[in-house]
């Protein structure tokens, strides 16, 4: 056993601080946490598939306007029966580009979430950045109005898989977007990078980890790449013109990172996703403990009142939609009872806290053991699987191979 294992060993895999639930389950399933899409690039990177658009800009006052709309509709849905405003904890701006928007958008977004929710008033409120869009007066003006968390799309400190990637920002930018963040108040940031590029080696990773923890971020994703279907990379890969990183490269590349992380303070809580103590993102929990959450704006999904639906996707019909006064809701799906457990059990696991048997009992009415039969017992014999006081979380080793647990709890 090298000396790093056993330090790892030695150290707990999940400080008590976060083994506890802030509230009763009960409760937090009365919340909706709040995500707001925001479409606009300047550019799309060749990895992106998600629902972004470049070339658009001059459509943002207009998207703001059905964004606000669609805030004041989604708050009356929700409301209590007795007429209440359903509360939410966290705040979420995503995209997309949230920062190509101006802070009188912002302020006007953010006011609308609280004239329509009750949001608590220690909410963690996050807007994703990329570090060419940002300068130190837009930094200080959304700090300004409640923005409290920043999560930059770092992706690398290498120039040239910057490029690869078609990002279009660089190193020198990611750190003075840092350091402009810090001059503002930003007190919680969130980098977020990437491994398994083409032509990424070993080296490189080390070398952007290295830059990255000079920064000393509250928090760090970090991402394997995903060749998706309609990207740039897709074509590219099937011509033969790129060539990701290997599994086992990626599993070294995750590893190195997991053990230099925990030795600089870092916990990892969830499988991408390190933090320093009392920093893990409270929105991203939300979605890891399968509790309520709204999504507005274009292509944005909602699970709420067991209930699962999602937002038309382009951009000009959206607001068309809005501007007549009705929801854009487009798909839509009710969540039966196991489903539910199944989710709730297969996000569990992808956290370093795993599944608390008791808050699962409670929720659902049902032990997990009972949910779960013995579709388990394969892989608790391989060893994949650790219970201790009431908490069920994977191993160190079935963290490299929770593909085999999360398929064992998919619904029959």
């Amino acid at each position: 056993m090298t000396s790093i294992e056993t330090q790892i060993q030695q150290q707990p895999r999940v400080p008590q601080s976060l083994l506890q639930m802030t509230e009763p389950i009960q409760d937090l399933l009365e919340t909706a946490s709040l995500y707001l899409h925001v479409p606009f690039c300047h550019t799309r990177c060749f990895y992106c598939d998600f629902n972004t658009f470049a070339g658009m800009l001059p459509l943002r006052e207009p998207y703001v306007r059905a964004l606000l709309t669609e805030i004041a509709l989604a708050g009356q849905q929700a409301q209590h029966e007795d007429g209440r405003k359903r509360r939410s904890r966290t705040i979420f701006l995503g995209g997309g580009t949230p920062s190509l928007l101006n802070v009188n958008q912002i302020t006007r977004i953010l006011t609308a979430c609280f004239q329509s929710f009750a949001v608590d008033e220690n909410a963690e409120i996050t807007m994703e950045a990329n570090p060419g869009t940002l300068n130190q007066e837009q930094l200080q003006g959304i700090r300004k109005v409640g923005i409290n968390r920043l999560s930059m799309g770092a992706q690398s400190m290498d120039a040239k898989l910057l490029k690869t990637l078609g990002r279009i920002h660089s190193p020198a930018e990611i750190v003075q977007a840092v350091r402009f963040a810090r001059a503002a108040g930003f007190s919680s940031i969130n980098l977020d990078f990437m491994f398994g590029l083409p032509e990424q080696t070993m080296q490189h990773w080390q070398e952007t980890l290295k830059q990255a923890l000079d920064l000393r971020p509250e928090h760090l994703s970090l991402y394997s790449l995903i060749v998706e279907e309609g990207t740039p990379f897709m074509d590219w890969f099937k011509e033969g013109r790129i060539i990701p990183g290997d599994e086992d490269l990626c599993a070294d590349m995750y590893e190195y990172a997991d053990e230099l992380l925990r030795q600089a303070g870092y916990v990892n809580y969830e499988i991408s996703n390190w933090a320093l103590p009392g920093y893990h993102s409270q929105h991203n929990l939300t979605y890891w403990q399968n509790l309520p959450y709204i999504g507005m704006g274009t292509g944005a999904a909602s699970s709420f009142a067991n209930r699962r639906f999602s937002n038309e996707r382009e951009p000009a019909t959206y607001i068309k939609t809005l501007k007549s006064g009705r929801l854009p809701e487009v798909e839509s799906e009710i969540v039966e009872h196991a489903q539910a457990m199944s989710e709730t059990a297969f996000l569990g696991l992808r956290t370093a806290m795993g599944i608390h048997l008791p808050t699962f009992e409670t929720r659902f009415k049902e032990t997990f053991a009972q949910f779960v039969g013995n579709r388990l017992q394969r892989v608790e014999e391989a060893g994949l699987l650790e219970y201790e006081d009431g908490w069920l979380r994977l191993s160190d080793r079935g963290r490299l191979l929770g593909n085999e647990v999360f398929m064992r709890l998919l619904p029959e």
